[in-house]
């Protein structure tokens, strides 16, 4: 993989992180607004992360060619 295919891979995967975290996100503060408990927590957040291969280790191997 070249180093633009790996930006860019790194770039898409985060994006998609985003987007699922944002609706993690967005569900915990509807929950909130209502008064219930939330539905997501920290380890959902982090395991997005590790889902989608872009912690820092990850990510630095990747650009790396890894």
């Amino acid at each position: 993989m070249t180093p633009e295919q790996s930006a860019a891979l790194l770039f898409s995967q985060s994006a998609c992180a985003i987007v699922e975290a944002l609706g993690a996100f967005s569900e915990n503060m509807q929950r909130i607004h209502i008064g219930e408990s939330i539905a997501y927590n920290s380890n959902t957040f982090d395991d997005i992360i590790n889902r989608y291969g872009i912690g820092f280790n990850s990510a630095v191997a990747l650009l790396q060619g890894r």
